[in-house]
């Protein structure tokens, strides 16, 4: 009888063990990893900050602020749905170089005169 007791509180104990372990692990699984970047991305007005910041406008990512002034864009992300290279290259398609990737010649190009900060010194 005594042995059954034990073997009864063995087992429980250890179910007890799974299931705390179990419960660990998913919640380990479900949190996401929020990372806050400081990316330069170019540009200078307040057209290629609206530019910019409704190209972010993507899933995974929870804020975009650009700084005309500084050229820094701060961006809060989920890591798990996008990568920080995929908003380097979510900038440069709509014609904003970053320190990472150049926006394509024939997207910058098409950007009104006051946004093209290759070719003219807008200070």
């Amino acid at each position: 009888m005594f042995k059954l007791l034990l073997l009864d509180l063995y087992l429980m104990k250890t179910k007890i063990i799974i299931l705390i372990i179990s419960c660990y692990s998913i919640s380990s699984f479900a949190q996401s990893k929020t990372i806050t970047a400081s990316i330069k991305v170019y540009g200078n007005c307040l057209m290629c900050k609206n530019r910019i910041e409704t190209a972010l406008d993507h899933k995974g990512i929870k804020k975009a602020v650009w700084d005309t002034r500084t050229k820094e864009l701060l961006v809060v992300y989920n890591s798990s749905k996008i990568s920080e290279l995929e908003i380097h290259e979510i900038i440069a398609s709509v014609g904003h170089d970053t320190d990472k990737v150049k926006a394509k010649d024939e997207v910058y190009s098409s950007l009104p005169f006051c946004c093209l900060y290759r070719d003219h010194d807008h200070e």
